[in-house]
């Protein structure tokens, strides 16, 4: 089972995510960050202004921040084909990481060392080009059993911990299983949901913005 009902190929992922990885920024102090992740980061079923990414630029520019977010989310990613196209969805003028990857994963029941692996290194290679990263967690379903569902929860504690990034401890925190914050599957937020989201995250956003100004005047 996984998050979309046909995964994008990457090639066509990249032809349709390339023009906004690829901007120029529109002010000198604008602020770039990448929401690496699956469906719930691309925003499937909804417009693409209701977006996790789309909607947390807006929720930033209320606040006064000039953020532009850019959606590198594709539909059907498992944490190991986020790890594929690393290189090409990390634009030159990435300053901040959002990775919020591995629930399909957990819904495909793959291995949780696997997952974590492969988070583990792109972590490291975002981390090396020199940018904060903030890990959105993921939590399996409880129908996968307590060994498989505790070993995936500690994957993203784990890696936090390890590589000293920013944890929001679970991506869906506020909308998961309230209805009418969900699409029909169950699975997706809707607009609402995706609103909950970006408001139960913000408080981490904020860290993870003054670690990039701390890099920023380093």
């Amino acid at each position: 089972m996984k998050l979309c009902i046909a995964r994008l190929s990457l090639l066509a992922a990249a032809l349709i995510l390339a023009p906004s990885f690829h901007a120029v920024r529109a002010e000198p102090d604008e602020t770039v960050i990448v929401a690496l992740g699956d469906s719930l980061t691309a925003g499937y079923g909804l417009p693409q202004d209701q977006s996790f990414p789309a909607q947390l630029q807006a929720a930033l520019a209320a606040r006064g921040q000039t953020v532009r977010v850019v959606n590198a989310g594709v539909s059907g990613d498992t944490a190991s084909a986020g790890l594929q196209r690393l290189d090409w969805a990390i634009p030159d003028d990435a300053d901040a990481v959002i990775v919020e990857l591995g629930a399909n994963d957990a819904l495909q029941g793959l291995p949780p060392d696997g997952t974590k692996t492969a988070l583990a290194e792109i972590i490291e290679r975002i981390q090396a080009k020199g940018l904060p990263v903030l890990l959105a967690g993921m939590e399996s379903p409880r129908n996968m059993g307590k060994a498989y569902v505790e070993s995936f929860g500690a994957i993203y504690p784990d890696l936090a911990k390890q590589y000293g990034v920013i944890l929001h401890p679970f991506f869906l925190e506020g909308a998961a299983l309230h209805d009418d914050l969900m699409l029909k599957d169950g699975i997706h937020p809707n607009g609402k949901g995706v609103a909950v989201i970006v408001e139960t995250m913000m408080p981490k956003v904020e860290e993870l913005l003054a670690r990039t100004k701390t890099k920023a005047e380093g």
